[in-house]
């Protein structure tokens, strides 16, 4: 067991890139990821698991078919499976994800915003 803490504002000032996921920990078979997203994603839905959003800083508007859910600080929203979403942010934000191992971060998007997670 170890007994190293992580420190989420130290990761996230370790990079500049947007929506670039990074990985910070593993939890049996799901990743915890980071990233800084600003701007517009693309629409796109994850067909075998949900997908959970959690704000570090900034606002984040999830976009989706029925409505936005805007989220700011310390909220959470979970997407439930095969439902199509978008996120956005006007301004630069931090977000945590928390997701299975090989959850791509486009789902059935694909396309050049595609990125495989790294460690942070």
């Amino acid at each position: 067991m170890t007994t190293t803490k992580i420190d989420i504002a130290e990761k996230l000032a370790g990079f500049t890139e947007h929506w670039s996921p990074r990985r910070i920990a593993r939890v049996n078979d799901y990743e915890v990821k980071i990233a800084k997203v600003r701007g517009e994603f693309v629409w796109h839905s994850h067909e075998d698991t949900d997908e959970l959003f959690l704000v570090v800083s900034g606002t984040l508007t999830l976009r989706l078919r029925d409505g936005d859910v805007v989220l700011g600080p310390g909220e959470m929203h979970v997407v439930p499976r095969g439902v199509e979403h978008c996120p956005a942010a006007d301004e630069e934000t931090a977000i945590l994800l928390f997701e299975p191992t090989g959850t791509t971060n486009t789902g059935t998007a694909a396309g050049p915003r595609t990125r495989e997670p790294i460690d942070a």
